[in-house]
């Protein structure tokens, strides 16, 4: 039997070797509200970035080390989304996935510009988040922008006519969808019958279905989160308003359908043609339904902002954040979401929302263009 100290400096020299190994892995993060009333969205991303990154290390890596995923946790609080940037800023991470919300992603975005790191969202639609020149910023989605177009030209084509009312949730994302999708109807000619806020986290909508029963209200549009948007309509229902409820990216997780449900029916949002169809998406959809995992919503997002960044990294053979970045916008890039290039904001250069819509079994599908 070996002596204590023998042992002891043995067990010591193994701790420190598996320090130093861990030291060689790059660090990268994925975050977003993995905790709060969005947290549905954070496993989306979660999942995504779990696959990405064991996909990634099961193929060697990028540059020859192994990837160690962290994980930063905002809840959808600005304040808290520039504390977990700044904390990932100073562990020295070069690339993070994220943030979901704008009012996150936007703050945090600062952050990481001063402490050298690439961030790429996968979820963050606001158009102010590539906007401010900033040299770390990507996304691999659309902007409301382009969102709130679409769907105020499905509101023209199909409730042509009828009576539209625009509420927000006062967010960064929230009120941003719904200036936007309000611009493009005043501009086609359509004006709303009532623009009202509510704050995110209520839970009685009760005030706001009473106006939209007193004015007729054939559709509603709500730029808003899914928690309240299902509270908003399971109140429409009980009060017998049978107004369609219509709202963006933020409706596409089963949770909605949890909240409100056969009630879901017929509600609509936009989104981008579902990725899990797509051809490029196939052999990773098939490995997460294998885990029991349906990688609804953003976490083929996430998954894809991961192939870019490290298809970036090995092409440079570096991790340094401004090397990589100047590579993401010089190229183009095979992900499971398809080809991807970006313009010198930061953008992607190919934007194709689309109109879904709910059914009575929790389940959503794109509607067929023309209908």
């Amino acid at each position: 039997m070996k002596p204590a100290h023998i042992l002891g400096l043995a067990l010591g020299a193994s701790i420190a070797l598996s320090t130093a190994a861990f030291a060689q892995d790059i660090p990268v993060a994925v975050a977003g509200p993995m905790t709060g009333g969005e947290s549905a969205f954070g496993r989306q991303m979660k999942n995504g970035a779990d696959l990405a990154v064991a996909d990634i290390n099961a193929a060697g890596g990028v540059n020859g080390k192994k990837l160690a995923l962290q994980v930063g946790d905002d809840a959808c609080d600005p304040k808290q989304a520039r504390s977990v940037a700044e904390k990932l800023a100073s562990s020295k991470v070069p690339f993070v996935a994220g943030h979901f919300c704008s009012s996150s992603s936007i703050p945090a975005s600062e952050a990481y510009a001063e402490g050298n790191v690439l961030q790429i969202t996968p979820a963050s639609t606001n158009p102010v988040f590539t906007e401010r020149k900033l040299w770390n910023v990507l996304r691999v989605c659309g902007r409301d922008d382009q969102q709130g177009l679409v769907a105020a030209q499905y509101i023209m084509k199909a409730f042509a006519g009828k009576n539209i009312a625009i509420l927000n949730d006062k967010t960064t994302y929230g009120k941003g969808l719904a200036d936007e999708t309000r611009k493009a109807l005043n501009a086609g000619g359509v004006k709303e019958k009532l623009f009202e806020s509510y704050n995110k986290g209520d839970k009685d909508f009760n005030s706001i279905v009473s106006r939209l029963k007193r004015d007729n209200i054939d559709l509603v549009y709500v730029g808003g989160y899914h928690q309240e948007s299902g509270l908003i309509l399971r109140q429409m229902r009980d009060q017998g308003l049978k107004t369609v409820l219509m709202a963006g990216d933020a409706l596409n997780d089963k949770e909605f359908a949890s909240i409100t449900g056969a009630a879901a029916e017929g509600t609509l949002f936009t989104f981008g043609p579902d990725p899990r169809n797509k051809p490029t998406a196939k052999a990773i959809v098939d490995k997460f339904k294998a885990k029991g995992i349906d990688p609804e919503g953003y976490t083929l997002y996430t998954y894809a902002a991961f192939q870019v960044w490290s298809q970036a990294a090995a092409k440079v053979k570096s991790t340094d954040p401004k090397k990589v970045m100047e590579a993401i916008k010089g190229a183009e890039w095979d992900t499971v979401l398809g080809k991807l290039s970006f313009d010198a904001k930061g953008d992607i250069k190919v934007i194709d929302y689309v109109v879904y819509r709910w059914d009575a079994k929790g389940n959503y599908a794109e509607i067929n263009k023309g209908s």
